[in-house]
């Protein structure tokens, strides 16, 4: 996996990166908001600081970081561990997981597709996976200055069409960081106000996207036996000695 966003760890460390760090849970918390005990999650990318929320709930938390992305220190006696290892081959079996939570993964993908059919690989049949990305259309996209200013962004129809070509259906769209990247600490206080604001008037234009999916079995079953009539004819050229 390719990583172009330096000191992650340190932006979340910011006013700004706590308020947007806030922000994203929130929005994680409603799309799931409670996972019962024992449910496996697997966390992509640097997904490792939000993957608490459902750790408090007894969820056991894997989170696979590539081996140039800072690593976070889970606290003693947490059930979750750290893996490393690259997105676009994932050192686990098939159908393992329930949950898959994709952050700062997906934009910086070398090959994004990959990463999304290991993805649909590990995830059992009746798992559901998140993803977060920064949105094309958004402001956080074009700020370098943080995460979601670096890598490849998607607006909402291009994150759409990948998932579904990846065998996955869409069953869920939010989006969060409707606050421009403020630093001063008081604009920052509304940054609740602004993400309910901008969620009824105008949410395309959201910071960062968060899209739910499930497997879509519905390309895997076949329309139907072709009738015999139908049948192209196989035509054999031969040489002549």
């Amino acid at each position: 996996m390719r990583h172009e966003v330096h000191g992650l760890r340190d932006f979340y460390a910011t006013q700004a990166g706590l308020v947007a760090a806030r922000l994203l849970r929130e929005r994680m918390r409603q799309i799931w908001p409670r996972l019962p005990g024992g449910t496996a999650v697997l966390g992509l990318g640097y997904a490792s600081p939000f993957l608490r929320l459902w750790q408090r709930n007894g969820a056991r938390c894997v989170s696979l970081v590539p081996p140039h992305l800072p690593h976070w220190r889970w606290p003693r006696g947490a059930r979750s561990r750290t893996a490393i290892g690259e997105g676009e081959a994932l050192p686990f079996p098939d159908l393992f997981f329930d949950r898959i939570l994709i952050v700062h993964g997906l934009e910086h993908a070398e090959n994004g597709r990959r990463l999304l059919r290991e993805a649909w690989r590990v995830l059992k049949d009746d798992g559901r996976l998140l993803v977060v990305a920064p949105n094309r259309l958004g402001l956080w996209a074009h700020l370098e200055r943080t995460p979601f200013g670096h890598g490849e962004p998607f607006s909402t129809g291009q994150l759409e069409r990948l998932l579904r070509r990846q065998l996955f259906a869409v069953t869920r769209r939010e989006a969060a960081l409707f606050i421009p990247p403020f630093r001063t600490r008081l604009l920052l206080r509304g940054a609740g106000a602004w993400d309910r604001l901008g969620n009824r008037l105008c949410p395309g234009f959201g910071g960062v996207t968060l899209m739910e999916a499930t497997k879509d079995f519905s390309e895997l079953i076949p329309a139907g036996a072709v009738p015999a009539n139908a049948r192209r004819r196989r035509i054999v050229m031969a040489e002549s000695a």
